[in-house]
């Protein structure tokens, strides 16, 4: 391998400029938001606080988007919240079904742009995967998503909405009047589809706190992993800002591997990325750090990485979380064997770290993990211009 990697974009957000007049959508409107919000299209003070609990409790916990059903409001309000409000989610225009039950959704946003979400059922629990951008400035090697130009990051809105799409399609809201189920189709929610989450900070912040607030979508923290690939300057800032749960897209343990699999690698090396990591679990309250690595035979995958790896993060309260490659059309790597890989896991299990090893989910619907890639994207790059690319 050669260190001729692409080098990661310098952008840092590409806001969408929102339209100016016409109704102001709810959703994706922290609660601070919503109350200045029905303040200046006339709501009395001394009421805003109650109205907004009201009108939240409509929108994220009844899943009602019309609000001539907000019954407990008088009829002139609910007139005033539809002349200058709308709930206004993004449009499902394709689902797929894979055969061990993950669903993937082709869903569009304003401007015509498309990105994926995907649903991953499990024993006792259900697990969300959103995207917090169109495409992605990455362009990690390994990653179908990666070979995406960035287009724009998404809203506050845009990424509660897919949440909400899916609890529509699952059928997930409560039934008015029906007693309280305490079953959670989508129990789990992690920051893990197209795009880097923090490198749309604000809006990823916003949208997690819609999500976790508790008279709504009522998600906690503790079910809510981001995914970064290491934008150091942001980390803190998470950890006091969302608090979630943080997994790291880390993947190699030399600079020069993950300078290839991980160009964020160049402006943040591994040495600068675990020293932001050591106080974050005392910072977010969280139990560990989860570390992801995907398993890329004859790349990262021998003894000496696993006991490499080990070295590294000692000190830092982790788990590992060993993921066999997910092929894709163009892929220039091939997954580690079984027999490596559980090689590879059992020298981190004996060094006293949790190492277990991802299932794939959702292949057969090129849903599985790094394989996200809208279907705007058509054109297909072949495997020797791909490799060119990554300088392999």
């Amino acid at each position: 391998m050669t260190a001729n990697a692409p080098i990661t974009q310098d952008v840092m957000t590409l806001p969408r400029k929102l339209p100016e007049g016409g109704p102001v959508n709810i959703v994706g409107l922290t609660r601070e938001e919503l109350l200045a919000a029905l303040v200046a299209a006339g709501t009395p003070e001394r009421q805003a606080k109650m109205r907004a609990g009201q009108v939240w409790q409509w929108v994220y916990h009844w899943g009602v988007r019309d609000f001539a059903q907000m019954t407990n409001l008088a009829k002139d309000y609910r007139a005033l919240l539809a002349e200058h409000f709308a709930i206004v989610l993004p449009e499902v225009v394709t689902r797929q079904i894979s055969a061990d039950g993950t669903r993937k959704y082709l869903i569009r946003i304003a401007g015509g742009h498309e990105v994926e979400t995907v649903y991953i059922p499990e024993e006792g629990r259900g697990t969300l995967c959103v995207s917090s951008q169109v495409g992605c400035t990455l362009t990690c090697s390994f990653c179908h998503t990666g070979t995406q130009k960035l287009v724009r990051n998404l809203t506050a809105g845009e990424i509660v909405g897919q949440l909400m799409l899916v609890r529509d399609d699952l059928g997930e809201w409560p039934e008015r009047g029906a007693p309280k189920d305490e079953t959670r189709l989508v129990s789990n929610l992690v920051l893990m589809g197209m795009g880097e989450p923090l490198y749309n900070f604000e809006n990823v912040r916003n949208a997690m706190k819609v999500v976790m607030d508790g008279e709504g979508l009522s998600l906690s923290r503790r079910r809510i992993t981001l995914s970064t690939s290491g934008v150091v300057p942001e980390i803190a800032r998470t950890a006091e800002e969302i608090g979630c749960q943080l997994a790291i897209s880390f993947h190699a343990t030399t600079d020069e591997v993950r300078d290839i699999l991980v160009p964020i690698n160049k402006r943040w090396n591994i040495r600068t990325l675990l020293d932001s990591l050591r106080d974050y679990p005392r910072l977010s309250n969280s139990e560990r750090i989860t570390f992801e690595y995907v398993m890329l035979d004859g790349v990262n995958d021998t003894d000496a990485d696993a006991r490499r790896l080990v070295k590294l993060i000692s000190g830092i309260p982790s788990k590992i979380n060993l993921i066999p490659f997910n092929e894709w059309p163009g892929a220039p790597y091939r997954r580690s064997t079984p027999e490596r890989i559980a090689a590879f896991a059992d020298i981190i299990y004996k060094a006293g770290y949790a190492s277990p090893i991802r299932t794939p989910r959702g292949e057969d619907i090129m849903a599985a993990c790094g394989q996200l890639k809208s279907a705007t994207e058509r054109a297909r790059k072949s495997r020797a211009q791909i490799a060119a690319e990554t300088g392999l």
